[in-house]
């Protein structure tokens, strides 16, 4: 029986040393992740036995001796070459850039580009429109681009508003319904948007907020078969930006 276990149990501790240094497939292993001292237990546990089989008095050689042996043995295979963390002899990419994220094995983490969202557009300001027409009270006398009383009451009170609020730009435009002749009615309220500029700016709007136009029969904004339609389309807008 001396003689069997002398046979048999160096082979059990070359085993199991080297079996618990070993590297599996996918680059883990049982017992060196930094466990080296656990290898240097198993290995002197079993130069001990190996020493107490021989001699009572070699136990605590063979154990001292099985104990540096297996820990050599295990921590050699210890070294990080790129420092990711990963052992040397389980990285199976082992020139990791430095403060690489990786996986188990050592290689780099998969990095996935970030998703973005798209930025939204700007949102365009919206005008306030105030209209002038002859829907309401009349604003010019007939035929002419001079301001009715009703309409050089209401544009004062407009004048104060604009002064007081944060407006940016007043752009005034002028229409006319379809009786006349193109001409005339491009003309006419071409005027009709100039006097209204003129009169807003004798109420103290400053010139630089002002702009005017005329766009005669061009955009109806009713029927100009009928007297109430082209009443409406007799206008003048007003068209504040803040």
């Amino acid at each position: 029986m001396k003689d069997l276990s002398r046979a048999v149990l160096p082979a059990l501790l070359v085993a199991g040393v080297l079996g618990g240094c070993s590297t599996t497939r996918d680059g883990a292993s049982p017992l060196n992740s930094r466990t080296w001292p656990v290898c240097s237990v198993l290995g002197g546990l079993v130069g001990g036995g190996l020493g107490a089989i021989e001699s009572g008095a070699w136990a605590a050689g063979g154990g001292l001796a099985g104990a540096v042996a297996a820990g050599l043995v295990c921590y050699a295979q210890d070294g990080d070459k790129d420092e990711d963390g990963v052992f040397d002899r389980r990285d199976r990419c082992p020139d990791t850039p430095p403060n690489t994220p990786v996986k188990h094995n050592g290689c780099p983490l998969p990095v996935y580009p970030a998703v973005t969202k798209a930025p939204e557009p700007p949102v365009a300001d919206i005008p306030e429109v105030v209209t002038l027409s002859d829907a309401g009270d009349v604003p010019f006398e007939f035929g002419s681009a001079e301001l009715t009383g009703s309409a050089r009451t209401e544009l004062t009170s407009l004048a104060s508003r604009i002064k007081a609020s944060q407006v940016a730009t007043v752009r005034i435009i002028g229409h006319t319904d379809s009786v006349g002749s193109d001409a005339f009615n491009q003309k006419l309220s071409e005027q009709r948007a100039a006097s209204v500029v003129s009169f807003l700016l004798s109420q103290g709007v400053a010139a630089d907020k002002l702009s005017s136009e005329g766009r005669g029969e061009s955009e109806p904004v009713d029927s100009n078969d009928t007297d109430a339609g082209r009443a409406k389309n007799r206008r003048v807008e007003i068209h504040l930006t803040h």
